[in-house]
């Protein structure tokens, strides 16, 4: 369901022409000092012109001149434009110059290289790209890029996003939307406080420029850029998409848009696959249970494949046809999986949700958004399940951080509902790791190890069980634990609970040369298996407020053996933190003279903080990482 927009926003065509007859200095001399300031590129103009013919005819013309500092700043200056079968360019060039503002090489459309948009594993789409592959020959330089296109489909308005991310200022960024015949419309504002932007609207036409923007740098732990960086996006009350007309206003009259128009009569199923799965329920009458029985059915008959055909990408295929060829993509498989349980009796419905980086459809203004579906079976205790029909492995009922957490829109035969996806937060997110550890008097460690994950730590490994055990045991060795020299996996062992939607891990390890040595001591780090080493970059002047993306829990058990000839003395004292991002405990109890347990239990809280609080973060994950490399020295029995 994935559709590939090129944002490149670009001037309108006349005012290139209106450039063109002036002297327009693409030195790279000229900028200013301060854009230049930590940015890979400089956008010199940019715009956007976009005309609203009527419902079913959209010219939009852009142009963008920037200027590209560096190599990194090459994606800045991407010279591309999308078109399919409802969409026809009908301008495209780029003219290019050097340092010192001299033209050096131009081109037209037909030295650009025309591709399928999107991905290599997509069976049908009608989405392509013409893209031209340039390859500076030194730096700085300047790309000037015109393109003009005409399209039917005036579902999709390109939005306004002047700033594009980081390491990127911008002299003039402009947009201008046009609508002759006052056709109604919305619009929606973000992040406009705090920048230098020009606004003006009347009935038919609304404008934006924005002018001397400084990049931005990036700052890790911060939120995304979207989240701060100006953005206007702007929807037709009356479009149309791929020859069908909408019509709505709302998010409910949006749903019976879409269920009318793309679902509606694409849910039959051949009579002797009805029976099938009807067959498999027979005994059952709880509608949860039927549908587990059905998802798994579905998992063991279908797979994923790509199809970006049909109403812009946004049609289903019919779910008769997913039945006959085993395949289909997020779009066919959830309806598919919908038309099964319709054959037996469960009510689900279709969801529309925007996936992996973690966003919510704005469910205070209506407009064709998401990138990818998911299914809802409302249950009778008032608990939304959510299924993902894309994956053959993945548990009933679960999301992981692919579709969690988030607003989602689901499609009813009454309309538009927005709904939220299950959240795996804090404790949801648990790994409890159990060991025996056996010091041996050579300084050599033998352990026995049990991890068991839920929630987002699930999510993490549940794949592993499909991969070898020779690249398991190198992702132990190279990357799980390689802070532990001469570490070696000898028996492995992992279990894949769906039901309870736990992954449980069952290890014998041994280290060479954990300990050091010496006359008198026995000196080791007792934090085996779970070092937390993290710590956030310093900055001098943080800009950006701090987002811890997710929250978990580790509880780490180890019981230690001490080895022969040697005891315990004074075991450190119990180290507490417990600050508003989370809270750190570790505990050493005594068992006897050559025996203790150790036990550590980390809890990172999720959530958005004022910057000022990113230097507090800091400290306390400095702390943890600190302490996580706390040695014990025992001593030789006298």
């Amino acid at each position: 369901m994935k559709k590939y927009f090129y944002i490149t926003i670009l001037l309108p065509l006349f005012s290139y022409f209106s450039i063109c007859a002036q002297v327009v200095d693409y030195s790279s001399l000229s900028i200013s000092p301060e854009l230049k300031e930590n940015a890979n590129a400089v956008i010199r103009n940019q715009s956007t012109e976009i005309i609203i013919e009527d419902i079913n005819q959209m010219v939009v013309r852009k142009s963008k001149t920037v200027t590209v500092l560096n190599k990194m700043g090459n994606a800045d200056a991407r010279l591309g434009e999308s078109y399919d079968n409802d969409t026809k360019i009908t301008n495209l060039s780029v003219l290019i110059y050097n340092a010192l503002g001299e033209e050096v090489n131009k081109f037209k459309e037909k030295d650009f290289n025309d591709v399928s948009a999107v991905e290599g594993g997509t069976l049908y789409s009608d989405s392509r790209v013409k893209y031209l592959d340039y390859t500076p020959v030194s730096y700085p330089y300047t790309v000037v890029f015109l393109s003009e296109y005409k399209t039917s489909t005036t579902g999709f308005i390109p939005w306004w996003f002047p700033v594009n991310g980081y390491y990127v200022s911008v002299e003039n960024s402009s947009y201008v939307i046009k609508n002759p015949n006052q056709i109604p419309w919305r619009k929606k504002q973000f992040n406009f406080e705090g920048f230098n932007i020009e606004e003006q609207e009347s009935k038919n036409e609304i404008s934006y420029v924005l002018q001397n923007q400084q990049a931005y740098v990036y700052e890790r732990n911060a939120i995304h850029y979207r989240d701060f960086l100006p953005k206007v996006i702007i929807a037709l009350d009356k479009f149309q998409l791929k020859g069908v007309e909408g019509n709505y206003s709302n998010w409910k009259e949006f749903g019976k848009w879409m269920y009318e128009k793309l679902l509606l009569g694409r849910n039959e199923l051949d009579q002797v696959t009805v029976a099938k799965v009807k067959s498999l329920v027979e005994r059952e009458t709880d509608p949860i249970q039927k549908a587990k029985i059905v998802y798994e059915y579905m998992q063991s008959k279908t797979r994923y494949i790509s199809v970006q055909v049909g109403i812009g990408g946004w049609e289903p295929i019919a779910s008769n046809r997913v039945d006959q060829v085993g395949y289909g993509d997020c779009k066919g498989l959830t309806n598919y999986m919908k038309a099964l349980l319709d054959a037996v009796g469960v009510t689900s419905y279709y969801t529309v949700v925007y996936a992996d980086e973690k966003r919510d459809i704005d469910k205070e203004f209506s407009s064709i958004q998401g990138n990818h579906v998911i299914l809802n079976i409302p249950d009778s205790s008032g608990k939304d399940i959510w299924l993902e029909c894309t994956s053959q492995t993945i548990p009933f009922g679960f999301l992981g951080d692919f579709t969690h957490d988030r607003n989602v829109l689901v499609i009813t035969p009454e309309g538009g509902v927005i709904k939220r996806t299950t959240s795996y937060k804090g404790e949801d997110n648990i790994q409890t790791s159990n060991a025996r550890i056996t010091l041996l008097p050579t300084g050599d460690v033998k352990a026995v190890l049990k991890r068991v994950s839920k929630g987002l730590r699930y999510d993490d490994k549940f794949n592993w069980e499909s991969e070898s055990q020779e690249d398991l045991i190198k992702k132990y060795k190279s990357e799980i634990w390689s802070y532990n020299n001469n570490l070696e996996v000898e028996t492995l062992g992992l279990h894949n609970n769906k039901e309870e939607v736990t992954f449980t891990e069952k290890l014998e390890i041994s280290i060479q040369n954990y300990a050091t040595l010496n006359e008198n001591e026995f000196l080791f780090r007792v934090n085996v298996f779970n070092k937390k080493s993290f710590v956030p970059k310093r900055y001098r002047e943080r800009k950006l407020p701090l987002k811890i993306s997710e929250g978990y829990k580790d509880v780490d058990q180890y019981s230690f053996e001490l080895p022969n000839g040697y005891v315990l003395d004074i075991l450190p004292p119990e180290k507490k933190l417990t600050t508003k991002f989370g809270s750190y405990n570790v505990l050493f109890t005594k068992v006897d003279d050559t025996h203790f347990n150790f036990k550590k239990t980390i809890e990172i809280k999720e959530g958005v903080y004022p910057k000022e609080d990113y230097k507090a973060y800091r400290s306390f994950r400095r702390s943890i990482a600190k302490y996580e490399n706390l040695r014990i020295a025992i001593k030789k029995e006298k």
